[in-house]
């Protein structure tokens, strides 16, 4: 059967349409919209205003191309600023009312173990492995092999939540870098030190744009994991978080909606893989969405 999933995240909405057939992952089409949802109220608690019909008129290009596709079945999860928001519900509500779309909000460690299932379409886990899915309102750790999941956490340190902490910065200064470290420090849990692994997976979103950098081509698309140098993913973090606003905007291989707060991506990456002493970088193009079909 063809199904949907929307993946409603803190800045991009992701649309996966798909049929699973004897354990196969089949893609027919997907998309984003750079939604924004927790700009300029995710520390607050709300989503703003603008954000909200910004989400609205993504649910409805979104339901659109369903029917278009003939999609039979079609399943939303909320992510960290829906389920961060007072006023969660008038989205909740326009989608199922309006649109015939139910939201799922979800907890973080549902947020959690959906990533891992995505990641499992195209990884075994015959090493442990830390998987990290970085968000704008959350980031997910999951440390797993191959029986199975061990530990797993989900963190309130997402890039939007720190870029509007730090008033929206165009350019990040040494200062600034410190404290998006603080930040991070003061965030993580035990996770950081129960967890041991040399491997490090990251979960599609800001890890493909680095690919993509390196690389300069396009991310394999349903193609599994890949394995990246770990010398040339550091100097391309490096790249990024000394880069101009200008130069991000340049650079045709970084996303627009990532142009301004990629830094905070890269230096999130770059303070795992030292705590970790991480050896091995791999990248997987599977995340939450192919995690629901994967359910």
């Amino acid at each position: 059967m063809r199904k949907a999933v929307i993946d409603l995240g803190t800045n991009t909405f992701n649309l996966l349409i798909a049929e699973v057939e004897d354990g196969q992952l089949n893609l027919i089409h997907s998309d984003k919209a750079a939604v924004l949802l927790g700009m300029g109220g995710i520390n607050r608690g709300i989503i703003a205003e603008d954000a909200m019909e910004r989400a609205k008129d993504a649910l409805k290009l979104f339901k659109a191309k369903c029917e278009y596709h003939n999609v039979k079945s079609v399943k939303a999860i909320g992510t960290s600023a829906l389920r961060a928001s007072s006023n969660s519900k008038e989205l909740v509500d326009y989608a199922e009312n309006i649109l015939k779309i139910q939201i799922e909000i979800v907890t973080g460690l549902q947020e959690a173990d959906f990533i891992y299932r995505g990641v499992k379409w195209g990884y075994n886990f015959m090493e442990p492995t830390i998987v990290m899915d970085i968000g704008g309102g959350s980031t997910e750790f999951i440390f797993a092999d191959i029986t199975g999941v061990k530990e797993v956490t989900s963190l309130n340190i997402g890039v939007s939540r720190i870029y509007q902490t730090l008033n929206q910065p165009d350019e990040f200064t040494d200062d600034s870098i410190k404290k998006i470290v603080q930040f991070l420090d003061d965030g993580k849990c035990d996770f950081f030190s129960k967890v041991d692994s040399k491997i490090l997976m990251g979960s599609s979103g800001s890890f493909e744009t680095i690919y993509e950098m390196i690389y300069k081509k396009s991310f394999p698309e349903n193609e599994g994991a890949i394995e990246i140098p770990l010398d040339e993913v550091r100097s391309t973090l490096e790249w990024i978080i000394t880069s101009s606003l200008q130069e991000r905007i340049d650079n045709d291989w970084i996303v627009l909606i990532r142009k301004k707060m990629l830094p905070i991506a890269a230096v999130k990456i770059l303070w795992v893989i030292n705590h970790f002493k991480i050896e091995r970088i791999i990248i997987s193009p599977f995340s939450l969405k192919e995690g629901v079909l994967n359910e």
